[in-house]
């Protein structure tokens, strides 16, 4: 029997996706867990999963097409299924759709640029494909942001991603013309004071962010954590370890803390719903990664069975994958998140309060690391602490109940012989 492959949900708040790389080809054998295709989202890469088995029969939606969630992308069924008459999305005919569409003035900016099929140029390039509607030049953030600290103005490059887009690599690999260079290579000095449209991503964090405060009602517990202990833990730890190539990080210790809290106080991994918690067998650990586009929250699956070495080789992995590196984050890595976790101490903030993640109860945000003056049996002596805040889902539990559970992610952090266990 055919089966409709559709374009999956990556999160409460992904309206549509785009296959940034199909990793199967027509005809090839699928089974069920497979991975079929790379699904670009407001935020990141992610790896999609086949739910049926058969054979890859019809692709019908190209590599580079923005499509709405639940758009159906391919055919999966035996060698005799007859495939379903559907229209195929292909980059050329949605960049002629693009072209040849009326744009009122007041319309709002897409979402992402529509894809058109472009040939490397020969020689030296001029920045007209790159000119959006309006006079606007289309580039990444991370374009944009490379061009200001080398000086370059934008609009003197050439944009060969999608729709004449200014990608990184185009930015890093301009060469100024003669005039550009005769100037110093700086570009003028000149405030920009138009209107910025929010990229994908930023529009994407707007609304799970208003969707979270608006429908959770937030409050927040912070606790001083006395942090020496933890800290020559550390240092023994990761002398011990060098050898092998790991080393733990304050965050790692502070994700086994909360792991370890979590599985004493259970209730805090479950999801309101109405009359009833829903409760989860694993603890799936959300760490807020900053990328140059915005944040993200990607989850460790199952971090209650791993030991704190495992947790850091993990948290490693999963940043490595965020920032497109060694491959992409899995479908359930960034959809079914129990917890969260964020930390600011590597820029310094001391504390903070950081907005849940929906569906999950709670959210613990740790701030930098301080040395500050203790007292210690009537003397005042050097100590370490590190604040941290719950925010915690008043559906879930009441505010004594994430004060316990904070007091036991600080008995650990002061205690740090507990991270072993």
């Amino acid at each position: 029997m055919i089966s409709e492959v559709t374009m999956p949900s990556m999160g409460a708040d992904m309206t549509e996706g785009m296959i940034a790389k199909w990793l199967m080809a027509e005809g090839d054998a699928v089974s069920r867990g497979d991975k079929l295709a790379e699904i670009e989202t407001d935020k990141t890469v992610v790896e999609m999963e086949a739910y049926s088995e058969g054979l890859l029969r019809k692709i019908v939606v190209s590599e580079g097409i923005l499509v709405e969630v639940g758009t159906v992308i391919a055919f999966i069924g035996d060698a005799d299924d007859e495939v379903p008459e559907v229209a195929e999305t292909a980059p050329a005919a949605e960049a002629s759709k693009e072209e040849t569409a009326p744009q009122p003035a007041t319309a709002q900016p897409a979402l992402t640029p529509t894809p058109v099929q472009q040939t490397a140029p020969t020689s030296a390039p001029t920045p007209v494909a790159s000119a959006a509607a309006g006079g606007r030049v289309k580039a990444s953030p991370i374009a944009r942001k490379i061009a200001e600290e080398k000086g370059i103005d934008i609009a003197a490059v050439s944009g060969t991603g999608p729709g004449g887009r200014i990608t990184k690599s185009d930015v890093e690999k301009f060469t100024p013309s003669p005039a550009f260079a005769a100037s110093g290579g700086r570009a003028p000095a000149v405030m920009d004071g138009s209107d910025t449209p929010l990229s994908s991503m930023r529009q994407a964090i707007a609304r799970v962010t208003v969707k979270s405060k608006t429908k959770s009602p937030h409050y927040y517990v912070t606790h001083e954590v006395n942090m020496r202990p933890a800290m020559t833990f550390r240092a023994q730890l990761n002398e011990a370890i060098a050898d092998d190539g790991d080393r733990v990080s304050v965050n790692d210790m502070v994700l086994k803390a909360i792991t370890t809290a979590l599985l004493r106080y259970p209730k805090w991994n479950s999801t309101f719903d109405g009359d009833k918690l829903i409760g989860h067998s694993d603890i799936n650990l959300g760490v807020a990664i900053a990328l140059e586009e915005g944040l993200i929250v990607p989850a460790v699956i199952g971090i209650q069975n791993m030991s704190l070495i495992e947790i850091s080789r993990a948290v490693r992995d999963v940043g490595k994958r965020a920032r497109g590196e060694g491959g992409s984050l899995t479908q359930a890595e960034m959809t079914q998140g129990t917890f969260g976790s964020s930390n600011l101490g590597m820029f310094g903030t001391d504390t903070f309060a950081a907005i849940i993640v929906p569906p999950n109860a709670g959210i613990i945000a740790v701030g930098t690391v301080k040395e500050v003056p203790v007292i210690e049996n009537g003397q005042i002596v050097p100590g370490k602490t590190m604040n941290a805040t719950i925010s915690a889902d008043h559906r879930v539990g009441d505010g004594a109940e994430a004060a316990i559970l904070m007091g036991e992610f600080q008995k650990t952090l002061e205690n740090p012989a507990r991270l072993m266990l």
